[in-house]
């Protein structure tokens, strides 16, 4: 008799153990989920200084906070030359100018970043870098030589001034600055995140384009 109530006791433990199971395990996937949504959270507000939107499972965890507009990953220093000839009436003038910049690249985080966590992957969604600034450094005169009757004139000294930026900006695009923020971003991030799942970095816009 003692062994029969023994016996159906334990059946019907494992019973209600195996009836709440589903519930106990989702509970617990969904616990870690919000731990793993913290983690992130703190990972890139460490790096990023910013709270992007988090969603769980479609459902939104965290919403989007974003305290700077702008984040920097790299910066390169940039060096261009331009030369400005200009004759007239047999009389030539000439201008010749080299700048040394200091090129920026990162994100503009005035476009939303957000993070969606599931079971089997966390995918994180951000715009492409882009070049965000371009720091004068220094601007040296190489040539500077007037014609008789054609001088060198104060606007042609701002115009040749002016190019030089856009010459470095320029130059920081076409030799990979942005590409190179991205790799750097996504070597920070995989340094910061440890995450049982698959990370994946999905840059947003088609093709990468500069501020003006």
């Amino acid at each position: 008799m003692v062994i029969a109530l023994i016996t159906a006791g334990t059946a019907l433990v494992i019973f209600l153990r195996l009836e709440t199971w589903p519930a106990r395990t989702a509970r617990q996937s969904s616990a870690e989920l919000e731990r793993l949504g913290r983690d992130l959270r703190a990972a890139f507000i460490d790096v990023a200084h910013l709270q992007p939107r988090i969603t769980i499972n479609n459902r939104v965890y965290m919403e989007e906070t974003t305290p700077v507009t702008e984040l920097a990953v790299v910066s390169r220093i940039i060096e261009v030359e331009h030369e400005f000839l200009h004759t007239w009436v047999g009389s030539s003038k000439r201008v010749k100018l080299h700048g040394t910049f200091t090129a920026k690249a990162g994100f503009d985080l005035q476009e939303q970043v957000t993070i969606d966590i599931r079971p089997t992957e966390i995918v994180i969604q951000l715009p492409h870098a882009q070049i965000l600034g371009i720091e004068q450094n220094q601007v040296e005169v190489l040539a500077f030589e007037n014609g008789l009757w054609n001088r060198i004139s104060e606007a042609d000294v701002q115009s040749e001034l002016s190019i030089l930026p856009q010459l470095a900006r320029q130059k920081a695009t076409e030799s990979g600055l942005p590409e190179e923020a991205e790799r750097t971003l996504q070597q920070q991030l995989d340094q910061r995140i440890r995450v049982p799942q698959p990370l994946h970095l999905i840059f947003k816009s088609e093709t990468k384009h500069d501020q003006s």
